[in-house]
């Protein structure tokens, strides 16, 4: 089964099926229902809601003829200055089929555009803005420059929260057929961090393999560093065991191949679950965020990561 194929199944057809984003669907409803939108920006975290929302919104205002008078671009795909004069200009410049009296281009990814090009895009939205309204999607808003900002009404989306994803899940298990326990629900929320098309996916995943999906099995899935391993490791460094430290590291991360990164976050999330001291857990915590930029920024995960287990060690001495 390929990926993603849940994904645009069960995306969301209207309004009130778009889950944990009450407040910013009202706002977008009632610009919609204006006919007459702005510019749009939506910002947050990726599998929030952004593309399903402008995909909506898009349907809403054309109906029948939404294709005649939309464009989507990923603007991660084509960065440069030429997407700006070729492909969104020559949309723009025409005007749209029906009552609505301009076309709507969605930008997804926006942030991944170059400064160029969203200069360009700039002087696009002014010159344009009687016959096309852009909807522009990000995970970043600081990456969108201000002139692009000020143009648009700002949307800010917020991780999903448990409740929220869970509720999506059910509806997907029940059509699909699945059994799933509470803990297999928990599991699927906590490896998907609050992104929803990531939990549906690896939901999807999991029932490859079996139907009746448990936590232990998520866990197999998503190839993810077990708590009371890491947590074992962080004991022996924290008894001044560095060998013993290292060589469990080494073996949880050989066995279950894990990254480094995957293993970064596991150790920070398990910092506090540790007894020690407050402060002690602030000062490793600031560690291990210095050792996570080194690691991607190219240094060797290994390398760096026997540095923060060397780290816990002289915190466990008291130095």
């Amino acid at each position: 089964m390929t990926s993603e194929i849940w994904t645009e199944k069960y995306r969301p057809k209207t309004y009130e099926e778009v889950a944990g984003q009450e407040d910013i669907v009202k706002r977008v409803k009632a610009l919609t229902n204006s006919m007459n939108i702005p510019h749009l920006m939506f910002a947050g975290p990726a599998g929030t809601g952004k593309s399903t929302l402008a995909l909506i919104v898009v349907k809403d205002l054309f109906g029948e003829s939404w294709r005649d008078n939309y464009l989507e671009l990923n603007a991660s795909d084509e960065r440069g200055i030429n997407i700006v004069r070729d492909k969104v200009k020559s949309f723009a410049r025409t005007k749209s089929l029906g009552n609505v009296p301009f076309k709507v281009i969605f930008l997804d990814e926006a942030d991944a555009l170059t400064p160029e090009a969203q200069q360009a895009l700039r002087r696009t939205m002014e010159n344009y803005s009687s016959t096309c309204r852009f909807i522009l999607s990000c995970n970043y808003q600081s990456k969108i420059i201000d002139p692009i900002q000020s143009r648009c009404a700002v949307f800010r989306f917020k991780l999903l929260e448990k409740k929220d994803v869970t509720k999506v899940m059910k509806l997907i298990a029940e059509k699909e057929k699945l059994e799933i326990d509470e803990k297999g629900f928990e599991a699927l929320y906590e490896g998907s961090e609050g992104d929803c098309r990531r939990s549906v996916n690896l939901m999807q995943s999991t029932a490859a393999v079996s139907p009746k999906i448990t936590k232990d099995l998520v866990n197999t899935i998503i190839s993810e560093a077990k708590p009371k391993d890491i947590k074992l490791v962080l004991e022996y460094a924290l008894s001044g065991d560095f060998e013993g430290s290292k060589n469990k590291l080494l073996d949880v991360m050989l066995k279950e191949s894990i990254s480094g990164q995957d293993v970064i976050k596991s150790i920070q999330k398990e910092i506090w679950n540790l007894t020690i001291e407050p402060e002690v857990k602030v000062k490793l915590t600031e560690k291990t965020g210095e050792i996570e930029f080194r690691i991607v920024e190219g240094s060797d995960p290994f390398v760096q990561l026997l540095s923060l287990l060397a780290s816990f060690v002289l915190a466990g001495l008291g130095k």
